[in-house]
């Protein structure tokens, strides 16, 4: 069965493998979101004919407006999965107001203006809305120096969940977020240096894939906690 999925922040890292392992299923059409292109020449997604590369950056100011032209093109929207994330490491009186602002756009508040834009895409077939957030952002955890930032808004981004699926829950659209540990990815670098994570990007994105095809028939709304280590 032909299915539609949109991933942002596919441009490396678990988006990347997330969108090649939809691919697989050669009925699939697979729309890879990113802000740049990364993948050396000739583009890696060449290799899938299923793949669909697009230039989307979730920290301008019309993230909806760009969506909603995008989205046009598409009949409909099955998968939507929001893995993009901005990572800002640094002491908090070092902070500034634009480590701030950057952060809560990309990690939230453009990840609510695209969901806006496709709501109308999914609410006459229905489909399940993934977004990832971090261990950092689950209540009760261990919590960081330097990630207030990033930490604070991807805990928005968990409590959004539960609201939208609270208001959409008459509809046949479902929405749940993931909150990763480490995985090995140049992200964790960047706020861990030379730790090593027990799971890899492949690995996980062979997880989020099984739950965004089926974890939507017996939850919404839920936060969910996906670790194996601290960190």
């Amino acid at each position: 069965m032909s299915k539609t999925i949109v991933i942002v922040g596919a441009s490396r890292g678990i988006g990347r493998e997330l969108a090649i392992r939809f691919s697989s299923d050669s009925n699939n059409r697979v729309y890879a979101l990113s802000r740049y292109r990364e993948a050396p020449e000739p583009d890696e997604f060449s290799l899938y004919p299923n793949i669909t590369p697009v230039v989307f950056d979730l920290a301008q100011d019309d993230t909806r407006i760009k969506a909603e032209r995008f989205f046009d093109s598409l009949s409909n929207i099955d998968i939507l999965i929001n893995n993009a994330g901005k990572l800002v490491n640094r002491p908090f009186t070092e902070l500034t107001r634009e480590d701030f602002v950057s952060s809560y756009q990309v990690n939230i508040i453009g990840v609510m203006e695209l969901i806006q834009a496709a709501v109308p895409k999914m609410l006459p077939k229905g489909g399940h809305i993934v977004n990832i957030s971090s261990m950092g952002g689950f209540q009760g955890t261990v919590k960081f120096p330097g990630l207030a930032a990033y930490s604070t808004s991807k805990a928005a981004l968990a409590s959004f969940t539960e609201l939208f699926a609270e208001e959409y829950k008459e509809t046949r659209i479902k929405m749940n977020c993931l909150c990763l540990g480490a995985v090995q990815t140049e992200m964790l670098e960047e706020a861990f240096p030379g730790y090593e994570a027990p799971i890899d990007a492949p690995e996980m994105a062979e997880y989020i894939h099984e739950f965004a095809e089926n974890a939507h028939r017996f939850m919404n709304g839920k936060i969910i906690p996906v670790s194996l280590s601290t960190p």
